[in-house]
């Protein structure tokens, strides 16, 4: 049988201060429930520009708690006020110099389920996130939300098929990953690394990624958000490129049981012969 949810993803572009910002979302919130959906993630670090072009211990104040602190507050009555899930990817602080890259999982009655911190921090040109978060320890948590089994993988973790696979074999049934994403770096992997761990780990997978040039750097931020099935189909149109838009899309969850009923991957997996891909 049937069992659709509608789920939302929102790009967006660098306002120019954290405050505007966080009303952006807001009003992307407000937005998502009018058109009914039921979940709704961010851009990674949504909350601010991407600081990881440069080096500047100034944008450590982005940090903030988790769950105590003032956004995640402010943002778990509005998913009470609105009936929606929602998926609020941060700059986390567990105390003066532990920082990590996080996502917040809010229920539907705006209660707080969990966080999901970023396991594989890349340090290259452009993404220095090395200088501010630590990998993260958090495992890979699949949340229990009013629209069913939710995960996260943040940006640079796409590139990494265990967590992926971690989710998986954890129930997830929808996989989140909010990025931040440079056109001349990662353009030809964008429709290319979602899809695939989709299909081999037979969920849904909603992709997001913030759009322009911001004030720090050349990166390019490309959008073309989405939703893609088990069977690497996106469901409806990409987002733009360049413009901030809010993806709505229905996901029909039923369809994850036809798929793993056909392939079989978890019954065929051997995972006594993998041993030797977690040596150091």
């Amino acid at each position: 049988m049937s069992r659709v949810i509608r789920a939302a993803l929102f790009q967006t572009a660098w306002t120019g201060d954290k405050e505007s910002m966080i009303r952006v979302h807001e009003q992307a919130v407000r937005d998502a429930a009018a058109q009914g959906a039921r979940v709704l993630c961010f851009q990674e670090l949504f909350y601010g520009p991407y600081f990881c072009q440069v080096q500047d211990k100034a944008f450590y104040e982005y940090a903030e708690r988790i769950p105590e602190g003032p956004t995640v507050r402010r943002f778990q009555a509005l998913a009470r006020e609105c009936g929606i899930v929602l998926v609020l990817p941060m700059y986390e602080e567990e105390q003066p110099g532990v920082l990590y890259n996080t996502a917040a999982v809010i229920d539907a009655d705006g209660s707080y389920l969990g966080k999901y911190r970023k396991t594989h921090i890349p340090q290259v040109e452009g993404f220095w996130e090395k200088f501010y978060f630590r990998p993260g320890n958090s495992g890979w948590p699949v949340f229990e939300t009013a629209v069913g089994r939710i995960g996260v993988y943040i940006c640079y973790d796409r590139h990494f098929p265990e967590g992926w696979r971690a989710l998986g074999l954890g129930g997830a049934e929808i996989v989140f990953n909010p990025s931040a994403t440079s056109r001349g770096l990662s353009r030809y992997l964008w429709q290319l690394e979602q899809p695939a761990a989709a299909v081999a780990n037979e969920y849904f997978v909603g992709a997001i990624n913030r759009v322009g040039v911001e004030d720090l750097g050349a990166n390019d931020f490309y959008g073309t958000t989405y939703f893609v099935d088990p069977e690497a189909q996106f469901v409806g149109e990409v987002a733009s490129d360049k413009e901030t838009e809010l993806v709505v899309r229905d996901l029909d969850l039923a369809k994850l049981r036809e798929v793993r009923d056909r392939w079989q991957f978890y019954r065929d997996r051997t995972p006594g012969a993998y041993a030797p891909l977690t040596a150091p």
